[in-house]
């Protein structure tokens, strides 16, 4: 095996999309943003198509743009963007790829460059129906669908969408969830009135996907899910794509009372073996984690010792016999016992999206179960 390496399970990609649209009779949305919530772009992308999405998603134009460049033909829909990305908007009218609109700046930095371009626009307009981040205001919803029906009559643009992001979801039954899907319902009725006629009107993500059917509508967009991670407290049948691992660097016997790491924040409490293992924050693992990352050598679960380096982690295996170049799994999918990004996430404090997320450049994808 590599030093180090993300494990990337492009059949579960694909199974977990399947199974997400067996649930729905709404189109489904792939959202592979943040390089495809770390398990590479391009390749998931492709196996969320292959299990039979037929919209991708992202944050960011650049990779909305980087996917049609690729050769992807699906639909895309980028939604986060700043004054400053003219040319990024530019790129996406040219490539085909619809944008999210959620204020007249916005709405007017499309319509020039669909203008310059000599193309009508594909839009999608949000609403902010109570996570207070992105999305039009309810009071400033009249004017934008005012001025995008405007523009749709020049044939400038096409609204194709409109699309709002829940704040609870992944809390089943709280108040907000009603509210905001009656808020959403709501906003769709004013653009209609101003003579707009979405083809998709969208609002669930995974959590959503997964236990709120009323929510579906048109499209639905399941983010995390994809990789096999649940939002909610049931697994469903999601099966986890991410497996990190490392090869242990250097395996060695010590004695009792050695202080391990920085700080020496651990100490050996008898005769032990410690295994030096070649990934650290640089790399993703969480710094917050020391002393309480889980990990899985040679079948057996085990604990960090001490405080995560850039470059490295240390384990007190006891008596196990361990050799250098063995593996070293920090999570998987926990078919085999060994810990999961939950339980990473448990560990230290946080949600599995963060784990798999911020796994880094350093750490070799390697793909398989389908084509990269």
């Amino acid at each position: 095996m590599l030093r180090t390496e993300a494990v990337i399970d492009l059949a579960a990609i694909k199974g977990n999309v399947a199974s997400l649209k067996a649930r729905t009779s709404a189109e489904v949305m792939a959202v592979v943003k943040a390089d495809g919530y770390g398990h590479g772009l391009l390749p998931a992308a492709t196996a969320a198509l292959a299990g039979g999405a037929t919209w991708l998603g992202t944050a960011i134009v650049d990779e909305a743009v980087a996917l049609r460049r690729s050769g992807i033909g699906a639909r895309l829909l980028s939604w986060l963007w700043t004054p400053e990305e003219i040319a990024t908007v530019h790129a996406a009218v040219e490539h085909d790829v619809d944008l999210s609109v959620s204020s007249r700046w916005q709405l007017d930095a499309v319509v020039e460059q669909a203008r310059t371009l000599g193309r009508t626009a594909r839009v999608h307009l949000k609403i902010d129906t109570g996570l207070s981040r992105n999305g039009c205001y309810v009071d400033d919803w009249p004017d934008l669908v005012a001025a995008v029906a405007k523009s749709e009559a020049a044939g400038e643009i096409e609204a194709v969408g409109v699309w709002s992001h829940f704040a609870y979801a992944d809390a089943p039954g709280h108040p907000t969830i009603a509210k905001q899907i009656d808020a959403f319902t709501a906003a769709v009725g004013v653009a209609e009135h101003a003579g707009l006629r979405p083809s998709v009107r969208h609002l669930a993500n995974s959590a959503a996907t997964l236990t709120l059917p009323e929510a579906h509508f048109d499209l639905v967009r399941p983010g995390i899910a994809v990789y096999g991670l649940s939002p909610v407290d049931e697994q469903f049948d999601l099966v986890p794509a991410m497996t990190l691992r490392a090869a242990a660097a250097l395996v060695k016997r010590v004695h009792a009372g050695e202080g391990v790491s920085y700080g020496h924040e651990y100490t050996t409490t008898r005769d032990t073996t410690l295994v030096l293992v070649p990934l650290g924050y640089a790399d993703g693992v969480p710094r917050h984690a020391s002393s309480k990352g889980p990990v899985w050598i040679n079948g057996e679960r085990f604990t960090l010792a001490g405080r995560v380096c850039m470059d490295q982690v240390i384990v007190d295996v006891g008596d196990l016999p361990v050799s250098a170049g063995d593996p070293v799994v920090l999570f998987g999918s926990g078919r085999e016992g060994e810990p999961t990004a939950q339980d990473w996430a448990d560990a230290v404090g946080t949600i599995h999206y963060e784990i798999v997320t911020r796994i880094g450049p350093r750490v070799s994808r390697v793909y398989v179960g389908g084509d990269a």
